[in-house]
């Protein structure tokens, strides 16, 4: 029977109950002394007696009493009362990872802090010589300044014999069709987290946990539980025979780096895996720092030289409606950077429904892993694919028919894009596709760092959205001359943005500088092409047939110098305006460093041409 609100064990007032489960029940208490909040876990009655039952409350208690570490929950106060055996603990204010779970997979620097905080929590335990034995998501509490370890009812002391087989392994959570099965009988544990060696029966050591973090990590990364099944005997079978699918393939913007240090984690045989979590800590730090022993040739210790010299040739590639796989090569000063990728097959390259030129719409992500573009199959609606730079295949996106000038955010997690008279966007890494606003005859998007959207249309001012949906809101004007403001970006400030303004008198076709406030609204230079800001402060257009930079202050919203030549030959390869050819450079070097060295970007890029 629960314990009702104002009931007194010790000191400790109960206020409300948090779970409850097969080994009792969880409670929001009181400490009437230090006036602080407490969780208090009781054994009720019917199992105080049960020997099994109260050896792994007792088996807790010593666990968790032995290791005081920011990343475990640290208990307070032992007790017994009315035939009920409790612990107090650490009150945790947040979620726990298994229902941050529910939501899909976490951003990457989310994912690499919490497992790295992880491994902190199961490296003092296991110097303390205590292994966890039920490392889940549910075992696992995100709070505002730490993920901390929980449930060390299964954790065994590397000096204890072997433990009494146990049926009473459910833990907080009632289970359900959507939670993980629990492990009934001879083997404790959770069953979808279990390593190969506790799913036999064997002894369990840290490496045991290192398994069940490295599936943690998997879903984190995914969104999906790396061994599944509709019974618990093929979710036996998947941890023993089967190897999960590649975090690559269904997340294609995880570092290469990650997938293999959680592949590692997942070696069948404990010999194969990482032998400690100190090994996998500092793995997880090196991918955190951008500086993975384990990367792969996508990744580079100083990538922007040879990132700006092919993103610039691929601007010329595009011209000749070709797009680019990422595959970075020792930077080279006069040696041209060549890449292609075509369509996939029986399918075709979709330019946007408003023109009559058809112009292949691609969008790169602003971290350069990944490539999406708009393409269809004959008789098909057209659809985003993406494309990992270190695959050579894509794959197309659900739910995005009809879709047209993609773009990404900022963190490179999400696509927005316009798809039958409305704006939306969708995880890219898996989840339903959100609708934002209704938005006919859209010209281009952009994706502000402050989660503001802004739009241009056929003829009309740029908008601004929230990315959450909301209100739409004009933030430039338009009058008779300037008649159709289109293809907005945001610059560096994430305040103000460049556009295109055409339509109206001809004299005032060109790029101008307008701001989220509506406050500015300044001309820049004459052109019938958009423009595109290259860090770290230049202006990429097309006049004619020939891309050209300018020195641009973003700071004072001013051109410096004169124009130059970057690369020759690219609007008439298109045989479309030139602002076309322009806009096709813009996903490319946007938000990506443009080095100093111009001379030998120019013969790399005409090399390339």
């Amino acid at each position: 029977m629960g314990l009702t609100s104002g009931t007194k064990l010790g000191p400790y007032e109960i206020v409300s109950p948090l779970g409850a489960g097969g080994m009792g029940e969880v409670y929001r208490a009181r400490d009437m002394r230090l006036e602080r909040y407490v969780a208090i876990k009781i054994l009720p009655e019917h199992l105080s007696n049960n020997p099994e039952a109260k050896q792994r409350f007792d088996r807790e208690a010593r666990a968790i009493s032995s290791l005081n570490h920011p990343n475990i929950c640290t208990l307070y106060d032992v007790g017994h009362q009315d035939g009920m055996d409790y612990l107090v603990m650490e009150f945790l204010d947040g979620q726990t990872l298994a229902d941050r779970l529910m939501k899909g997979p976490l951003p990457l620097e989310q994912a690499l802090k919490y497992g790295i905080e992880i491994c902190e929590g199961l490296e003092k335990a296991h110097r303390g010589g205590v292994t966890h034995r039920d490392l889940k998501p549910g075992n696992v509490m995100l709070t505002k300044t730490a993920a901390k370890l929980m449930d060390f009812g299964l954790a065994k002391a590397a000096s204890a014999s072997r433990p009494l087989a146990s049926s009473l392994t459910m833990t907080i959570s009632e289970p359900s069709a959507e939670k993980p099965l629990t492990a009934q009988g001879m083997i404790v544990g959770t069953f979808q987290y279990m390593s190969p060696e506790q799913v036999e029966g064997k002894e369990a050591d840290a490496r045991s946990d290192i398994f069940a973090l490295g599936a943690v990590l998997y879903e984190m990364a995914t969104g999906k539980r790396a061994f599944t099944g509709k019974t618990q005997a093929s979710v036996v079978a998947a941890i023993l025979a089967s190897e999960p699918p590649p975090i690559t393939q269904l997340q294609p913007m995880t570092p290469p780096a990650l997938a293999r240090v959680v592949k590692k984690c997942l070696a069948k045989d404990p010999d194969d895996r990482w032998q400690s979590a100190r090994d996998l800590r500092t793995n997880l730090e090196w991918i955190e720092e951008g500086e993975g022993p384990a990367t792969s040739s996508a990744v580079n210790h100083n990538p922007w030289p040879e990132r700006a010299a092919w993103m610039l040739a691929l601007v010329v590639l595009c011209a000749l409606a070709f797009f680019v796989p990422v595959h970075y090569r020792a930077p080279s000063a006069s040696e041209p950077v060549r890449f292609s990728v075509g369509s996939p097959e029986k399918t075709v390259f979709s330019g946007p429904p408003n023109l009559t030129v058809p112009v292949p719409q691609f969008a790169l992500s602003p971290d350069g892993r990944a490539l999406v573009f708009v393409a269809n199959s004959s008789g098909a609606d057209p659809v985003i694919w993406m494309r990992s730079v270190d695959q050579v295949t894509a794959h197309p996106l659900p739910a995005t028919e009809h879709a047209q000038s993609p773009f990404w955010s900022p963190d490179s997690r999400w696509l927005g894009f316009f798809a039958e008279g409305k704006l939306k966007k969708i995880p890219v890494g898996g989840g339903p596709v959100q609708v934002l606003a209704d938005v006919a005859d859209a010209f281009g998007g952009s994706w502000g760092a402050d989660g503001s959207i802004i739009f241009g249309k056929l003829s009309s001012a740029i908008f601004r959205v929230s990315s959450g949906g909301g209100i739409v809101t004009a933030v430039t004007k338009t009058d008779t001359v300037m008649k159709a403001h289109r293809w907005p970006q945001f610059l560096p400030d994430g305040r103000h943005f460049l556009f295109h303004v055409q339509g109206g008198d001809p004299e005032h076709h060109g790029i101008y500088v307008g701001s989220l406030d509506g406050g500015t609204q300044k001309f820049l230079l004459h052109t019938e092409s958009s423009a595109v800001y290259a860090w770290p402060g230049y202006l990429l257009y097309v006049e004619g047939d020939t891309l050209l930079g300018q020195a641009f202050d973003a700071a004072h919203l001013e051109l410096r110098g004169e124009p130059f030549t970057v690369a020759e030959h690219v609007g008439n390869r298109l045989q479309s305006p030139s602002m076309w050819a322009a806009r096709l450079a813009s996903t490319s070097v946007s938000q990506l460093p443009v080095p100093a060295c111009w001379p030998t970007l120019q013969r790399c890029c005409s090399g390339a041409a």
